[in-house]
């Protein structure tokens, strides 16, 4: 294997610097010699991809932050999201979704069908409700419990089915499990007939902004087969968060 290009260097010090502040981190993290990583970083100063705290640390600069904002302007979730759900079709061949948190509702932004002979009541657009779908309760099991409070008291927890959560009790209670295991179920809640497993997609920031699902007719998979494709969900969720700019927390 050729050895890193100094423009290689270079990307990978800087990389390095939106993980890690101090300057013994970046050098670890690059495997670079420290020599060569106080040069990039002085460069990296003087054009203002980088700044320096009166402390020492390294924090990202005016220019990067600039382009970052440029970049997040142009993002388009839907866009993101496509192959990473042509995937998830192509392993499930399953109804698949992508649905964007939006105040008290979650709006779908992307959808792709998979080969059934049948299509799911659902189109880009429609608004649902968050306490009986799996993508809404994918994205509360995200928030503390004072957001959950207000929202629980905003929406008051209407039925959508017999099998929607509509009282504060049961809704934590699933809420509990859900970010226990990682991933959120439908049992019906929303439309009768019709499961679904979800997931939550993080933005750059590390907010739960949305969250991608598997759907399928209670017909077909019972709740504990659609439970066996919560790993694809969750692999998909991750693979379109990591696009977004996300960096899961290191351990």
């Amino acid at each position: 294997m050729s050895s890193p290009s100094a423009i290689d260097k270079t990307l990978m010090v800087l990389d390095a610097v939106l993980e890690h502040s101090r300057f013994t981190d970046v050098v670890n993290a690059t495997g670079l010699a420290k020599s060569t990583v106080h040069r990039i970083m002085a460069s990296l100063v003087e054009h203002e991809f980088v700044t320096q705290a009166d402390d020492g640390s390294y924090h990202p600069g005016p220019k990067a932050l600039r382009l970052a904002g440029h970049a997040l302007t142009n993002v388009d979730l839907a866009t993101v999201a496509r192959p990473v759900l042509a995937d998830l079709v192509a392993q499930t061949r399953c109804t698949v979704h992508v649905g964007l948190l939006n105040g008290d509702e979650a709006i779908y932004v992307a959808r792709l069908d998979g080969p059934k002979p049948y299509r799911m009541p659902s189109r880009v657009g429609k608004a649902i409700w968050l306490h009986c779908t799996g993508i809404g309760k994918a994205l509360l099991a995200e928030k503390d419990d004072e957001a959950l409070d207000v929202h629980i008291t905003r929406t008051g927890l209407p039925a959508r089915t017999p099998l929607t959560h509509t009282s504060a009790a049961t809704l934590k209670a699933d809420l509990a499990q859900i970010r226990s295991r990682g991933y959120a179920l439908d049992d019906e809640e929303n439309e009768p007939g019709i499961r679904c497993v979800a997931a939550v997609i993080h933005d750059h920031t590390g907010a739960a902004i949305a969250a991608v699902s598997i759907s399928t007719l209670s017909l077909e998979q019972s709740i504990a087969q659609v439970a066996l494709m919560a790993p694809a969900a969750i692999e998909a969720a991750r693979k379109i968060s990591a696009a977004l700019g996300y960096r899961e927390p290191t351990s």
